[in-house]
């Protein structure tokens, strides 16, 4: 008898027993929940009964034992609090970017007082006049760097480095001009800038006016006012001197509120710096506050 069935199954074990649907019936499904990609993406499957039947008369007829109005599958960004996590990031980055412009502000200072009282020092910045040079040619080198090398300005230690070699250039660059003017009037460009850069910061804070948007409309000022400087270098008038001092203030008042606002961020704004760039948003209000200086500095001595 086994030999006979061997060979009507051509050799083979009997085949196993017709799949029945009725054997199966519905079983409990409790959810579940899993990620898609490598994004912040859930997909949450809700419980209920489903059907393990697959032949398409069992498929209908569990899905008409499901109740109606079921919801379909939910699909959530991230968790609950991302918006919370969001404003916790930008917080941190602004106390980060505040707290290395603090450093930066007190270094330079300190080296300018430095030039300002010690008499051997401001004498030799009197003999040497190349050395004022030397530091503006290793600024723009260091601006250069930070601005376009990315891996540079986000790569710990190496921006902390460069941002404090360049912070160390600045405020020697600035002791040696500043050893050119009177103690006094340096002192008060010093008290004026700190005062405005202050005023300018709660006005970017609290305004609703969205200076990120008009980038396009500083860079043309910007440009207008540099050729202004080549006219007031050629023509050597004081009177267009005190101009150019008045509207190079002015540009640097509103790139403040611009960068400010850019490091804020904010729903009333079209742009806003990533948090990842720290130390490029520290460097850009760093170069405004130490351009308002020179400006006002120049400004005052020329009004003296």
């Amino acid at each position: 008898m086994e030999k006979t069935n061997g060979s009507s199954n051509g050799g083979y074990e009997p085949h196993p027993p017709p799949y029945n649907p009725h054997d199966h019936g519905e079983s409990s499904y409790t959810g579940v929940s899993y990620q898609v990609g490598k994004g912040n993406v859930a997909v949450v499957s809700p419980p209920g009964t489903y059907s393990n039947m697959v032949n398409p008369e069992g498929a209908a007829a569990a899905r008409e034992n499901q109740q109606y109005g079921e919801a379909p599958p939910v699909c959530s960004y991230g968790s609950e609090d991302s918006g919370f996590s969001d404003a916790a990031i930008r917080r941190g980055f602004i106390r980060k970017v505040y707290l290395t412009l603090m450093i930066q502000l007190l270094v330079t200072v300190g080296i300018i007082c430095a030039f300002l009282f010690w008499d051997t020092l401001r004498e030799w910045a009197w003999d040497n006049n190349w050395f004022s040079y030397c530091m503006m040619a290793a600024v723009m080198v260091l601006i250069v760097a930070l601005s376009c090398c990315d891996n540079l300005r986000r790569q710990v230690p190496l921006n902390f480095i460069a941002l404090g070699l360049f912070t160390i250039a600045e405020g020697l660059m600035l002791g040696s001009v500043a050893a050119n003017f009177d103690a006094e009037a340096v002192l008060w460009a010093v008290g004026a800038t700190a005062v405005v850069s202050f005023a300018l910061s709660l006005f970017a804070m609290q305004s609703k006016w969205d200076f990120t948007a008009a980038n396009g409309s500083l860079w043309v000022f910007a440009w207008t006012l540099v050729s202004f400087a080549l006219l007031c270098a050629i023509l050597r008038s004081q009177y267009l001197n005190i101009m150019y001092a008045c509207l190079g203030t002015l540009l640097f008042s509103l790139y403040l509120v611009f960068d400010t606002q850019l490091i804020l961020g904010g729903k009333h704004r079209k742009y806003e710096v990533s948090p990842e760039e720290y130390v490029f948003a520290a460097l850009n209000l760093y170069l405004d506050i130490v351009s308002l200086f020179l400006l006002l500095l120049q400004l005052i001595g020329l009004c003296r």
